[in-house]
């Protein structure tokens, strides 16, 4: 059997409109799990003030978000193997509804810690279990789907990051913009719970990941890495070359967002027409690009197409490296698709602060070439990877 061909399952041999309504209860965990995510950026500096810490006490805070979520990875891998992802989206996304309200609250430093370290473990919950969602209902269309289901990620982020920014700036309570907030993912996760496949898991022992896992988890890695990158410190790069002032660094970053975004609502077509090899080529050449033009750019223009081909070219291979999880055999799909969250969020939190250091010994300049040469393992590896994946 092909990796895209229908499967044989009859949760998935569904008439046309229930496969429409899975789907779309698909995205609604996305959008929701993204908007959760977002809106807590805007609450930071508050929080920061209402605990009274200094930025390395909040940094340390700040942790427990990314320690939960990668203690509650692996464990949501092994349940949704065993139960299906189902239930798990449905706690995942009751948990972010009721644990946001409190991290507009909390006034102490053990209590946000607490509230942070639950909040991540939600959102490591629900991230691992609605993409083993998003493969079994991926195969189960026969059709390249993925990258639209992270799309919708991201305009959950620009929707829950925007609202909460706008609700605070009208003079809004913390409390009640969180509230409101967490009323309409909770909302979301309850209109996508009828649509969402039944859980059918099977039970699969615990296991690390091996063979060919392992490589597509060092490949997420590394595009985590690079996303992270762009997000901390690409704003002080362009200001260190004098490319933008301080009011106009974050500037790259929206580029890059906007063209990751595009790049994924298009990308199930351009994946479908050019398959999975050539899209982690392609777009991991696209990438390599794009940091090149960046770090060589002389003009804030050619800076701007940069971040427009970085953001366009990693935008599908993450989408493209969860498909290929979801058909490899070496080991069951929710924990394959656990070790790449995993390892992508771990990308995600080390990997800007080992930047840091490097630009701190030989400069930022150089700490993003090194990005560019880990980025060339992705077109390099794309044949190997995507004929294992299909395995």
């Amino acid at each position: 059997m092909s990796p895209l061909s229908p499967s044989a399952d009859p949760a998935l041999a569904a008439p046309a409109g229930a496969r429409l309504a899975t789907r779309l209860a698909t995205r609604l965990a996305f959008l929701a799990a993204g908007f959760a995510m977002a809106c807590w950026a805007p609450l930071v500096p508050l929080a920061k003030a209402r605990v009274g810490t200094d930025d390395g006490q909040l940094g340390l805070i700040l942790l427990c978000l990314g320690i939960g979520s990668i203690l509650a990875m692996p464990l949501t891998g092994f349940l949704s193997a065993r139960w299906g992802s189902k239930p798990m989206i449905l706690a995942g996304g009751v948990a972010l509804a009721l644990l946001l309200p409190l991290l507009s609250v909390a006034g102490q430093v053990p209590t946000l810690a607490a509230a942070l370290l639950g909040f991540g473990a939600a959102l490591g919950t629900i991230d691992v279990a609605m993409n083993v969602h998003a493969v079994e209902v991926e195969r189960g269309a026969g059709q390249p789907l993925m990258s639209g289901f992270h799309a919708m990620f991201s305009v959950g982020g620009f929707l829950g990051s925007g609202g909460m920014t706008l609700l605070l700036s009208t003079g809004t309570a913390p409390l009640v913009a969180t509230l409101l907030s967490a009323g309409l993912v909770l909302a979301a996760v309850l209109l996508a719970l009828p649509g969402l496949l039944p859980a059918r898991g099977e039970p699969t022992p615990l296991v690390a990941p091996h063979g060919i896992v392992l490589l597509l988890a060092a490949l997420a890695a590394i595009c985590f890495l690079v996303e992270g990158a762009i997000l901390d410190w690409s704003a002080l790069l362009v200001i260190g070359a004098g490319l933008a002032d301080t009011a106009q660094g974050g500037f790259g970053y929206m580029v890059f967002s906007i063209a990751m975004t595009v790049g994924r609502l298009t990308g199930d077509r351009i994946v479908a027409h050019f398959g999975n090899r050539r899209i982690l080529a392609c777009g991991g050449a696209g990438a390599i690009l794009g940091l090149a033009l960046l770090l060589m750019a002389p003009t804030a223009m050619v800076a701007t197409a940069g971040f427009l081909l970085i953001g366009l070219g990693a935008s599908n291979i993450v989408p493209v490296l969860f498909r290929l999880a979801g058909s490899q055999t070496v080991m069951p799909v929710g924990l394959a698709v656990a070790a790449l969250t995993t390892t992508g969020y771990a990308g995600i939190l080390a990997g800007p602060a080992g930047i840091g250091f490097i630009a701190h010994a030989v400069g930022l300049p150089t700490a993003f070439w090194l990005l560019a040469l880990l980025m060339a393992f992705v077109p390099l590896l794309a044949g190997r990877i995507a004929r294992a994946g299909h395995a």
